[in-house]
């Protein structure tokens, strides 16, 4: 019998105690690690255009029937008042208290037919919702390639660089029609139909195609060798899981699923496998306290108090008490190299930094201190190729949000916890500065602008 969530925490003694010594490895992209090198492939978004395969790593949650707008409605913090068939949004979902869920991409495929694609925190938050709340909804679950058995029920390729237009126009053989950010479009590649989602990775220009996965290796084929005069750039694993530092997405804050109101029978659903683990230098024993608003990450943009849904009162005192920033904090040269070397000179080293992506759990939270206090949290945190940089992103208070302010960052924990990824080391403080998330200028004034 799968044990649930509920069972793991009595069996441990508390979510921050399964959490922070969760035997499971950290999640890695079921895909080739590096076809060239992980710095050549980081560029080749910045400098050409760049392939990733997207269809291994994610969680597709198929959603229909005559009731699939309205739960995507009640759990979702988003407007649906103009989600027009053939058109896609940034799905965001609180907690009845106004804590992240989590977030992923939902496509409106059809009149009644959606698709939730991304991490499985908000996923499992709605598929619960759908399951538990009395509505007429069908859901069709497609896991990623780490724990479904076959093949995965689509292919899901991105095209993202300053060529990918071009190399879109040979591929189809004609002008690609004007399709507004985050719009759909078909189109015949290789002689099968291909749908396509107008977005950006790192602020590039770039298409996400996806199709049935029989059509995959025909479609893929074609992509390479139409590819090779727009100097296409096959992305690996490595390069691709730090994209996110570019674009300043936070792909996985812990979701606030362990207090609150129905918080006991969703623990009771959700099996223990899906529970995560935490890492990094912010403890606490009250797990509350690692809980983010939307507002925590940016998010505030997408929330609308046009309709009701899951935790819309308490979202709306969140809104009016005072934000954290999302912020890009670029660590101290000299101190991430004495950190590295560290581990090459007697005596305890410091927790490795490993390149391009650093985050050693499921959840990331790291300490983010102005002259000695606590000023907010670090997530994500990795080396950007593009920018020279070793960046994390960060929320930290307003007072402190301002680019250019000194603060540190304590990266590894203490105690040591007892992951797998966690071997023994010492904290270190490494100073960082605070800069614009994104960090890079095209990603802010090309993406964050749409």
């Amino acid at each position: 019998m799968t044990e649930s969530v509920a069972e793991a925490i009595a069996r441990t003694g508390g979510a921050v105690e399964l959490l922070r010594n969760a035997p499971a490895r950290p999640t890695v992209f079921p895909v080739t690690p590096e076809f060239t090198n992980w710095r050549s492939e980081q560029r080749s978004w910045r400098e050409s255009v760049a392939l990733l395969d997207q269809s291994h790593h994610m969680t597709d949650l198929f959603v229909s029937g005559p009731d699939a707008l309205r739960l995507l409605s009640d759990v979702g913090v988003n407007s649906f008042a103009n989600f027009a068939v053939n058109s896609a949004k940034q799905f965001i979902a609180v907690n009845h208290e106004g804590y992240l869920i989590g977030d992923a991409i939902l496509f409106r495929l059809d009149e009644d037919s959606y698709d939730l694609v991304g991490w499985h925190m908000v996923i499992d938050w709605l598929q619960f919702h759908g399951e538990t709340g009395g509505y007429d909804v069908a859901f069709e679950r497609d896991g990623s390639s780490l724990v479904r058995e076959g093949d995965p029920t689509l292919y899901r390729y991105e095209l993202q660089g300053p060529n990918a237009l071009a190399l879109m126009e040979k591929l189809t053989g004609a002008p690609v029609p004007a399709t507004k950010f985050f719009g759909m479009a078909d189109f015949a590649i290789a002689g099968v139909r291909v749908r396509s989602l107008r977005h950006g990775m790192a602020g590039q220009p770039g298409f996400e195609l996806f199709g049935p996965w029989a059509d995959g290796e025909v479609v893929r084929e074609a992509i390479l060798a139409a590819g090779e005069e727009f100097g296409l750039v096959r992305v690996g694993a490595k390069a691709y899981s730090s994209a996110n530092l570019e674009s300043a997405w936070v792909p996985s804050p812990l979701p606030a699923i362990f207090t609150g109101q129905a918080s006991a029978e969703y623990l009771a659903w959700l099996p223990a496998t899906r529970a995560g683990s935490l890492a990094g230098s912010f403890v606490s024993d009250d797990i509350e306290d690692y809980y983010l608003t939307p507002y925590d990450l940016g998010y505030g943009r997408s929330v609308s108090f046009d309709h009701e849904f899951i935790g819309r009162a308490a979202l709306e005192q969140h809104a009016a008490a005072a934000q954290r920033v999302k912020v890009t904090l670029v660590w101290d040269a000299d101190d991430v190299a004495a950190a590295q070397r560290s581990l090459l000179e007697p005596g305890l080293p410091a927790k490795y930094l490993e390149f391009p992506k650093a985050r050693y759990g499921q959840y990331q939270v790291d300490r983010v201190l102005r002259d000695g206090a606590d000023v907010g949290i670090s997530h994500d945190c990795g080396y950007i190729t593009n920018e020279h940089a070793f960046v994390s992103l960060a929320s930290v208070d307003a007072e402190h949000a301002e680019p250019g302010t000194d603060v540190v960052v304590v990266w590894g924990e203490e105690p040591n916890s007892l992951k797998p990824a966690v071997e023994p080391h010492r904290q270190v403080q490494i100073r960082a500065t605070v800069q614009p998330a994104p960090y890079s200028a095209y990603a802010r004034q090309n993406y964050r602008a749409r």
